[in-house]
């Protein structure tokens, strides 16, 4: 049951990751439930930056690493290690990317909405193919097209780092119920 998916989805970080590679297919898999996110009339904001190879994460890294550096007000040597590490052990890392409408008929915060539930369900998908995932929202994403091409209009809202992994993930919790946060009229 969809239930049981959701409840037992974690956050799995790169640091947990091991070296199996993740393969296109399985990839595809994963975007392919994106693409089926809920999105108003139908204009489907997302778009996905895929870094699969050791040349495209390793020029991620590069790219995160220096731009920490070049634009950090309080520099951290542990971050600026973790931007540099971090695609690199990921089996894939995708920058989750979305457009705004172009007649504007859409508010933005729906496309990005509509563009969080395209990574809800890609996270979903790798928590039932064993895969782990972790999307990162660091605001240096945002100089992304200094690297790759994007569309006009097209902003990077993080990156999803997936990778395979060992261990036995802990058990989910809430801290309150959802009848704590329900008022029904």
């Amino acid at each position: 049951m969809i239930l049981e998916t959701i409840k037992n989805r974690r956050a799995v970080y790169p640091a947990q990751y091991n070296t199996e590679e993740i393969s296109k297919e399985e990839i595809q898999t994963i975007l392919a439930a994106a693409n089926w996110a809920p999105t108003h009339r139908r204009t489907e904001p997302w778009r996905f930056k895929v870094f699969h190879s050791k040349e495209a994460k390793t020029r991620l890294s590069e790219f995160l690493a220096a731009t920490y550096k070049e634009r950090a007000e309080n520099f951290s040597e542990t971050k600026f290690k973790k931007y540099q590490e971090n695609p690199l052990k990921a089996a894939c890392v995708i920058a989750i990317c979305y457009t705004k409408d172009p007649n504007g008929a859409i508010p933005e915060w729906e496309e990005i909405a509509a563009t969080a539930m395209a990574v809800q369900n890609m996270w979903l998908a790798a928590s039932e193919m064993n895969i782990g995932a972790y999307w990162g929202t660091p605001n240096i994403a945002k100089y992304l097209p200094t690297i790759i091409e994007m569309e006009e209009g097209e902003h990077c809202l993080g990156f999803f780092y997936m990778g395979k992994f060992d261990q036995t993930l802990p058990e989910g919790f809430r801290n309150t119920s959802v009848d704590e946060k329900t008022v029904w009229m």
